[in-house]
């Protein structure tokens, strides 16, 4: 929970940074690259908007997608990967079609979906990293799944004559939480780079929306003048990325230890 405390601070304030913003995002307050006063206590962005009520808008929509795409991959990944091991002639085609996948860089993909999909925004990137980030995850779940996709008791229960459904949801996946909970946060922590990434590269969001890795394309060729405007966001990314992969870090199995547990 200490690991987790600076990313529930931030995921919070992302989340409720628009009912907090005191000024509107999209109108001139001071002037451009204003230093800090009592009008904009973090000064004026490019424009002379307010940085902190920019910054308070501009968190949720990256938490908000990097959440929906870490659970959508973990959620493919552990239903592919526990079929795979289950599975194995299935797991042999779902093995070689994510080892062709994997070779595709994550930021490559990415611009050739936004590319093509040039009125997708942040549905184009939300699909794209979701897509090609599956294909890790499910040989991360499927290496974790199969010593207890052969133990006794998955044995048994399929000798008995129970289903594949049952066999994946009743007795595979409440064996994985640590494993399914570290892979959520690590797919948290990739998802939040790559967002980021696609919106510096304004491949996402377009100006003037309010967004973290946005605000520090925009605010960096004043960087000298007012520094807070492209330090903060910054700033903000790596600590959410940074404690939620300590949190991951925390849940991950360790070396010499089980989480079977015979239901």
């Amino acid at each position: 929970m200490l690991r987790a405390a600076p990313t529930l601070v931030l995921v919070l304030l992302a989340l409720a940074g628009p009912l907090l913003a005191p000024h509107p995002i999209d109108r001139p307050l001071v002037a451009p690259y204003a230093t800090p006063d009592a009008a904009a206590v973090l000064g004026g962005d490019l424009l002379g908007r307010d940085v902190l009520s920019r910054f308070l808008a501009g968190g949720g929509p990256l938490v908000l997608n990097a959440l929906a795409i870490a659970a959508l991959v973990t959620a493919t990944a552990a239903l592919l990967g526990v079929l795979s091991a289950l599975r194995p002639g299935l797991g042999r085609w779902v093995e070689r079609a994510a080892d062709l996948a994997i070779l595709v860089p994550a930021v490559l993909g990415i611009m050739l979906v936004a590319l093509a999909w040039q009125d997708g925004g942040r549905l184009a990137i939300a699909a794209a990293a979701t897509v090609l980030g599956v294909p890790y995850a499910t040989r991360v779940v499927a290496a974790a799944a199969a010593p207890i996709a052969v133990s006794g008791y998955i044995e048994t229960a399929a000798a008995s004559g129970e289903r594949l459904w049952y066999l994946i949801v009743r007795e595979v996946l409440p064996n994985l939480r640590a494993t399914l909970l570290a892979l959520f946060g690590l797919r948290f922590v990739e998802a939040v780079y790559v967002v980021s990434v696609a919106a510096f590269l304004q491949l996402g969001p377009q100006p003037p929306t309010a967004d973290w890795a946005l605000m520090i394309r925009e605010n960096s060729p004043g960087i000298m003048l007012n520094p807070l405007a492209v330090a903060i966001p910054a700033l903000a990314v790596g600590v959410l990325a940074l404690s939620v992969n300590l949190a991951a870090d925390a849940l991950m199995p360790k070396a010499g230890t089980t989480t079977e547990v015979p239901l």
